[in-house]
């Protein structure tokens, strides 16, 4: 009589243990599936722009814009500076076709630019998350402030580019200091803020 009833319970045990285990692989595939790629891209965004940051090859360079009010185009004035391992750049500009009001250039070096770019990255610049599409698109932001704009490139492409604005309604995709990264950049050109001062921001 007990091997009879053991013979019915066997089967009915062993059904509710593969139905348990096919839950629970059910379940984990969907954590893979549903939750872990967003991250795992996000992450190695992260490093991939981290990376770009600090390599100091020729091909690399980091970029500061810094565009002032939206205003009437004789009065409309932004700034760029640019640093390379091999040259450091301030140009400011009018007009919304960038007429050049001051160009300055500099030579730069290997060492000087790894300690600017490590400078930069103790200073949160690639930790930021780049926004997409119209949301990454500062035309027409901030009308009445600055928008400032922080470019990782190698060569001709842009690996990251985060901004920010004097607005409180756009504070943008940079998640660090502006002022401790603008001061980084600036004190990179000895006449920045001379040439900055000349042009209505």
């Amino acid at each position: 009589m007990a091997n009879y009833r053991t013979s019915r319970v066997l089967p009915i045990v062993l059904v509710v243990v593969i139905i348990i285990i096919a839950i629970a692989s059910l379940v984990s595939l969907a954590r893979v599936v549903f939750f872990s790629g967003p991250s795992t891209d996000s992450a190695q965004m992260v490093d991939v722009s981290r990376d770009a940051l600090l390599n100091t090859s020729v091909d690399h360079s980091v970029k500061m814009t810094v565009r002032g009010p939206i205003v009437a185009d004789e009065k409309f004035y932004s700034y760029q500076i640019t640093v390379s391992p091999n040259e450091r750049s301030l140009t400011t500009y009018n007009g919304y076709l960038g007429t050049v009001v001051d160009q300055t250039n500099l030579p730069n070096s290997i060492p000087a630019y790894e300690q600017f770019v490590f400078a930069l990255d103790k200073a949160d610049l690639s930790k930021g998350t780049e926004l997409e599409g119209e949301k990454n698109d500062v035309r027409g932001v901030c009308a009445t402030g600055r928008v400032t704009e922080f470019e990782i490139i190698n060569g001709a492409n842009t690996v990251k580019k985060l901004w920010t604005s004097t607005c409180k309604g756009s504070a943008g995709s940079l998640d660090a200091s502006v002022q401790q990264l603008t001061g980084l950049f600036t004190t990179q050109i000895p006449d920045a803020t001379a040439l900055i001062r000349k042009i209505d921001l």
